[in-house]
């Protein structure tokens, strides 16, 4: 049986497969990061898509449309997570109180005097500690994948991003005087 995904080649080595495989995957999750609201959901559409490639994997007619057909499956799976408004991997996520709740109208951008202070407060940061806050809170990266981006250990980002936390309480505490 001739392998689904193999390469047009005639070596039809492994490293070709594994290759095609590597940039269908991060294909797939660049869609899916576009697409996604929650940019951390995107890993687990990544998954299903392929899940759902594997199970329907005869009705592609034509190999050579292998990955236009895998963007657009994992385009509309994250579509149908965004209209579902819920995520696999935050359904079960314990609530974490030392997170600011979101304005009522649910986006910081309607409200211009909290955005104007937050960039204030991150215009105090130096650079290295202002990027780790918008990838963690405002891109929605996971620790690792900070971790993996700054070449740090995964341990480091986390206390990194704990004290600038930390900090950013403080300063506000400063900056509102004793209540």
């Amino acid at each position: 049986m001739k392998f689904f995904l193999r390469d047009l080649d005639s070596s039809g080595s492994m490293d070709s497969e594994e290759e095609l495989l590597q940039e269908l995957y991060k294909q797939m999750l660049r869609v899916a990061r576009h697409k996604l609201i929650r940019k951390n959901d995107a890993v687990d559409i990544v998954q299903e898509a392929w899940v759902r490639i594997l199970e329907k994997k005869d009705t592609l007619r034509d190999e050579d449309k292998l990955i236009p057909w895998a963007k657009t499956i994992v385009s509309n799976l994250a579509s149908n997570a965004n209209r579902a408004g819920r995520s696999r991997s935050t359904r079960h996520a314990p609530y974490d109180d030392s997170v600011p709740e979101r304005p009522a109208k649910g986006r910081i951008d309607d409200d211009p005097e909290l955005l104007t202070e937050l960039s204030d407060l991150l215009g105090r940061l130096d650079p290295v500690s202002r990027t780790l806050l918008l990838y963690k809170f405002y891109y929605g990266f996971r620790d690792a994948e900070i971790a993996a981006a700054f070449e740090m250990p995964v341990g480091t980002i986390k206390s990194r991003i704990h004290r600038e936390k930390e900090r950013i309480k403080e300063q506000l505490k400063e900056d509102n005087g004793p209540t």
